[in-house]
């Protein structure tokens, strides 16, 4: 077990977007961290050289005790050390020597008296993660995640509420702490509930592996008291006539640990028919799982499980780079932002006579059909992916299936050369459509190109885990913020090896105006109130009422519309307690539901504006010159001090990078400035409004002067060489040696030959170099 480790990597690095071009930010990893066990950091130690404070690293060591949440941070310069100790708030910061360092034994003991902790609690506490030899350990938030769910369970903490943003490993999380409660037989046997076969088959297949013989999927309604981690639907579990009821196969106090994942469906209600399996087991710790914690005036997670022991935000997990950037493109179109209004007596499609009212943006595709709107936005979809990456795996949120249906026809005419390919280029992956659904596996498989697109309602709004989805488009009227978060949690997976680091949202309905909600990525807040009455006699409690325009049953929707059925093969998002597709209340059975259908409207876009995520979580509309502005503002206070900056490096490529570093997309200012400039005429030019000088421009000016006199004809030859190949490439080409083994070099000799020859030695070589750039850059 190795008690310390070297370079410590926190943070992946925050993905900068601008145009098509996606860059990670660097960021730098925690010199030491010390540890008491693999789970279980102490301590930060960051060091720095000689010629500095002694206590120069501090600030950085306590950005990432933050992070790991530890009390003890060093800073070294080699000399001795300033120790910052939380547990002694008397005296936060001394000077110590080496001999004066606190061994491992001391400093857990410290940490233990600062937390609180008991001998009681500490063999479950210091009870070791999973370790699979990969090399693959905890994420810091994870860890964060999995020790206070320990903690609180030490404690005797019986319900407990887990929110950490879609896309950043909540089942392997989950897997983590029923490990370790499994491994101390604190929790000899755990349920993990979930309410779609996708969430519980990727649970058993990914994550849940090591679990091995122990592990089994309920199945046929029985539940089988050999194993002792078991995975299951609830629909599984339970129905709606008591013979179905398969948790009662075992006594209440069977299970110790049940995990709800996506905890904020299915049993979240008081009245869900879910929620009995839950109080059958009442005895056993139970920990919910969620991106998005449900608080309504009727529903409540925070009731039942008490405020989270943990959130980690989508914000967060963008900031730190582990979840995929985005940018939003807002589409505007004429008759949902005037609205339509049929002429008097107007029939439809199918003869029905419309009603006459004004129609608007959430009428479309749900009781008013115009094809020239779906026609329009399949045109808009194709154009994007077409001048993109015609590949790029999407997904196409409709109102319900009829519209995912429409808008499949009109994407597959819109693409022939595609669908010639493969048929399967555009497919319906819908509740109600076998096919469709069986190819959901290929879909999210970043292995398989095929399908590329997907219209859906709701069957891929929540635990569909697409790695490489890099388009989203919003055609469905949203208002629900819960639903809203879990769509865009489809594409905030990043995966590096298929250069997924960001993605589009295309938006036609504003639903990408809840960005701009407070409650957006705020703390989840309980909202639902009980009084001492409600609690006692269990009378008031309120009914489930779904969010105004969340597209549920309760809307007297047409049939053909995604809603839940009891069969526990089928994923949709669905709850014994919910009415079959199909069926209407009573009161409603004599009111015919029609959906008027109409073409023949004229229907254009009236503007598309592209909005970016900006460093404090929200959309902003900005250029990228802007942006490079803003990052410069926070880099240098004046041209002076950028130039000044500029000039002392050794190397011009170093400052590159730097800015490079804070989020500076070379490639996308020049697409967007429409010149090719060095990087630093570049900044000069879009942030301090200087003449744009090109490359060959100051090339040329060096050549003129005949600056070169000094050297033998050979060196001369290479550095006139050099101009011109600054004046193609840049700055950094240069300042390579290796532009030595090219053409036209290679004709005046090898690498060493030029160096030795040429200049008397690489020492003489690189001081060239430095008096090239000064000469390149005096006028600066």
């Amino acid at each position: 077990m190795r008690q310390i480790r070297q370079e410590v990597k926190l943070r992946d690095g925050k993905v900068i977007v601008r145009g098509q071009i996606g860059m990670r930010k660097t960021v730098k990893s925690a010199d030491i961290v010390l540890y008491h066990k693999p789970n279980m950091p102490l301590a930060v130690i960051e060091a720095k050289a000689n010629k500095h404070e002694i206590g120069k690293g501090m600030q950085q060591g306590l950005d990432y005790a933050c992070l790991l949440e530890v009390p003890f941070i060093f800073a070294s310069n080699g000399d001795g050390f300033i120790f910052h100790d939380k547990t002694n708030p008397a005296q936060l910061e001394t000077e110590i020597s080496l001999e004066a360092f606190p061994t491992p034994a001391q400093l857990w003991e410290k940490y233990c008296l600062y937390r609180g902790f008991t001998e009681t609690q500490l063999p479950l506490i210091t009870q070791d993660y999973h370790d699979d030899g990969d090399g693959k350990t905890p994420r810091y938030y994870q860890l964060q995640a999995i020790n206070k769910t320990i903690e609180a369970a030490s404690r005797g903490q019986k319900r407990m509420l887990l929110v950490m943003a879609t896309g950043t490993g909540k089942t392997y999380t989950a897997f983590q702490i029923i490990w370790r409660l499994w491994k101390s037989r604190q929790k000899k046997r755990i349920l993990f509930l979930a309410d779609r076969n996708i969430l519980v088959d990727q649970t058993k297949n990914n994550d849940f592996q090591p679990f091995g013989q122990a592990l089994t999927k309920v199945t046929k309604r029985t539940v089988d008291p050999a194993y002792e981690i078991h995975l299951a639907l609830y629909q599984a579990l339970t129905g709606p006539e008591e013979d179905q009821k398969a948790f009662k196969q075992v006594d209440p106090d069977f299970f110790d640990l049940i995990i709800i994942d996506e905890c904020h469906r299915g049993s979240a209600a008081d009245d869900s028919a879910w929620r009995e399996i839950l109080e059958y087991f009442s005895g056993a710790m139970q920990v919910g799982l969620t991106a998005t914690p449900k608080e309504t005036e009727a529903v409540s997670n925070i009731d039942y499980f008490g405020e989270p022991v943990y959130t980690y935000s989508l914000k967060e997990g963008i900031e730190d780079g582990f979840l995929a950037s985005y940018k939003v493109v807002r589409v505007d179109i004429n008759v949902d932002l005037q609205g339509w209004r049929p002429t008097k007596g107007q029939v439809d499609k199918n003869h029905e006579l419309i009603e006459d009212r004004i129609y608007n943006q959430k009428d479309f595709d749900r009781t008013l059909v115009i094809d020239e709107r779906t026609q329009l936005v399949a045109e808009t979809i194709t154009a994007y992916l077409k001048r993109t990456d015609p590949m790029a795996k999407t997904i196409i949120f409709c109102n319900d299936i009829n519209h995912a249906e429409r808008m499949r026809r009109a994407l597959v005419n819109l693409n022939p050369e595609q669908v010639a390919k493969n048929e399967k280029y555009v497919m319906k992956i819908t509740g109600d459509d076998e096919i469709g659904k069986a190819q959901l596996d290929n879909f999210i498989n970043p292995k398989k190109a095929y399908p590329v697109i997907a219209t859906t309602s709701e069957l891929m709004s929540t635990g569909v885990d697409a790695k490489t989805c890099k388009l989203i488009v919003l055609d469905q009227n949203i208002q629900s913020m819960t639903k809203f978060k879990q769509i865009i949690g489809r594409g905030t997976r990043i995966d590096d090896r298929y250069n997924k680091l960001w993605f589009t949202i295309l938006d036609f309905k504003k639903a990408t105006e809840l960005f701009a909600d407070e409650n957006f990525d705020g703390e989840p807040v309980q909202v639902l109130q009980r009084t001492p009455e409600d609690i006692n006699t269990g009378e008031g409690e309120l009914e489930e009422q779904h969010d105004e325009n969340e597209n549920t049953v309760s809307e007297n929707l047409p049939s053909d519309y995604d809603v839940g059925n009891t069969d526990p093969n089928n994923d949709d998002n669905s709850d014994w307690g919910e009415i079959e597709s199909g069926e209407i209340g009573n009161d409603d059975k004599e009111k015919r539901f029609i959906k008027f259908h109409v073409s023949g409207v004229t229907v254009k876009k009236m503007a598309e504006r592209v909005q970016y995520y900006d460093s404090d979580g929200k959309l902003v509309t900005e250029s990228f010159k802007d942006y490079t502005r803003k990052t410069m503002s926070s880099q240098f206070s004046s041209l002076d001090e950028f130039v000044k900056r500029w000039n002392e490096a050794d190397r011009k490529k170093t400052v590159i990078d730097e800015l490079e570093q804070a989020g500076i997309i070379w490639e996308a200012l020049i697409q967007e400035v429409g010149l090719d400039l060095d990087p630093f005429d570049m900044i000069c030019h879009v942030v301090y409004d200087q003449p744009a000088l090109t490359r060959k421009e100051r090339a040329n000016k060096v050549k003129k002067h005949n600056y070169f006199t000094q050297y033998s004809e050979t060196a001369q030859t290479v550095l006139n060489n050099l101009l011109t190949k600054y004046a193609d490439v840049g700055v950094q080409e240069i300042e390579s040696m290796q532009v030595l083994k090219v053409q036209p070099f290679t004709q005046i000799g090898s690498l060493s030959e030029i160096i030795k020859k040429g200049f008397g030695g690489k020492p003489q070589y690189e001081q060239a170099i430095t008096e090239l750039e000064e000469i390149l850059y005096r006028s600066a």
